[in-house]
C-alpha cells in the first residue's frame, strides 16, 4: 500500500457500539483487498454509550483511523462538515455508521470518480427500511428536492458518496444540510452521477430519522434554492417580489381613482383602499431588503476574497 493517502472514508457515529467493530472489520477487509491507501475518519458525534471507548481502541490499533470526538450531539451534517475539514484524501468518501450502506460499494464509487465525475451519489434502489414512515417520505423529498434544485438524483438521503476533495473544499455546511450536497455542488459546476448501491438492514441499535426532520429539511431547501440561484444577485428575487406587490397596489389605487372620478364612489371608508396602500409599501420594504442584501453580497466576497467562481482547470501555454 503507498504511503500517499488517496481515500478518506468519513463516518458519522453517534451511539452505534453495536455496530462500530462489524463495520471496521467490513471497511478494512474491503479497502486492504482492493489496495486502496486510505484513513478512517470517525466522528463521535456525542455518544453517550461505549462508542467512545470503542473507536478509541481502533484508533490504538490502526494508525489509519482518526477519531473525533464532539463535546455533545451536534449532529450529521456537523459531523460531516468536521469529516472534511481534517480529511487529507484526494478523494473523499461518507457512509454511515448503522451498517446499512456496505463498505464493498467504495470500489464501485471510486471507479465513477476516476471515470472524471466529482461527485457520485449512492442510490438504494432496493431499501431496507419501512414503507409507511421511512421510503414514503423519503420518495416525497426526493421528488421536491428534485424538481426544486434542477439535480435529478434519486436518493439525496443516502449518505454513502464520493467526492473530489477540491470540492468539499469549497462547501460550507449548516442545519441539515449535507443532504444537498450534490445540489450544492452542482450550483459550483461539478460533474455528478449516481449508481445503485446495497443497503442492509439495521442489525443494532435504533435509527436516528424520523418524520420530525421534515420540517428542518423544507427549510433548508428554502435556503439551498436560494443559494443556488440567487445568492450573487438577492435584489432579483426581492426586487421582483418588491415589484409586483407595488404593481398590485398602484393598479388597486388606479381603479379606485377612475371609480371616483367616473362613478362617484367614495374611497375614504373603503378597505380595498388601505390595502393598496400596504401593498406599495411592502413592495419598497422589499426592494430594500434587496438592495441592502446586495450591499451584503458585495462586502462578503470583497472583504474575504470569496470567489463568485470556481474553475476546473487551466489550460495555459507558456509564452516566451
Amino acid at each position: 500500500m503507498e504511503n500517499t493517502i488517496a481515500v478518506s472514508i468519513i463516518i458519522p457515529l453517534y451511539n452505534e457500539e453495536g455496530n462500530v467493530a462489524e463495520l471496521y472489520r467490513e471497511l478494512k477487509d474491503v479497502l486492504v483487498r482492493e489496495r486502496i491507501a486510505h484513513e478512517i475518519l470517525l466522528v463521535n458525534d456525542g455518544s453517550s454509550d461505549d462508542t467512545t471507548q470503542l473507536i478509541a481502541d481502533l484508533h490504538a490499533a490502526d494508525p489509519c483511523v482518526t477519531v473525533i470526538n464532539f463535546r455533545r450531539n451536534f449532529g450529521q451534517t456537523a459531523a460531516m462538515s468536521a469529516g472534511f475539514d481534517y480529511a487529507r484524501g484526494e478523494v473523499i468518501i461518507t457512509m454511515d455508521g448503522d451498517l446499512q450502506n456496505d463498505p464493498a460499494d467504495i470500489p464501485l464509487l471510486l471507479s465513477k470518480i476516476a471515470e472524471g465525475n466529482d461527485v457520485v451519489t449512492g442510490w438504494r434502489f432496493d431499501r431496507k427500511d419501512p414503507f409507511l414512515n421511512r421510503k414514503l417520505p423519503s420518495m416525497i423529498a426526493n421528488k421536491v428536492i428534485a424538481v426544486t434544485t434542477g439535480v435529478h438524483i434519486h436518493d439525496y438521503g443516502c449518505t454513502l458518496k464520493a467526492f473530489r476533495r477540491e470540492i468539499t473544499r469549497n462547501i460550507k455546511l449548516y442545519g441539515e444540510m449535507h443532504r444537498f450536497i450534490p445540489a450544492i455542488a452542482s450550483g459550483m459546476g461539478a460533474a455528478i452521477t449516481e449508481v445503485k448501491v446495497n443497503h442492509r438492514a439495521r442489525k443494532h441499535g435504533t435509527s436516528k430519522y424520523g418524520i420530525s426532520r421534515t420540517v428542518r429539511v423544507i427549510l433548508d431547501l428554502m435556503t439551498v434554492k436560494f443559494l443556488l440561484s440567487y445568492a450573487n444577485r438577492p435584489l432579483h428575487v426581492f426586487g421582483l417580489i418588491g415589484m409586483f406587490s407595488s404593481g398590485i397596489g398602484m393598479a388597486l389605487l388606479a381603479l379606485m381613482a377612475v371609480q371616483r372620478q367616473i362613478y362617484h364612489i367614495a374611497m375614504g371608508d373603503r378597505p380595498l383602499l388601505m390595502m393598496a396602500v400596504l401593498l406599495i409599501f411592502i413592495g419598497i420594504q422589499f426592494v430594500t431588503i434587496g438592495l441592502i442584501s446586495e450591499i451584503q453580497v458585495r462586502t462578503y466576497h470583497e472583504s474575504q476574497n470569496k470567489p463568485i467562481y470556481f474553475v476546473k482547470n487551466i489550460l495555459q501555454k507558456t509564452i516566451g
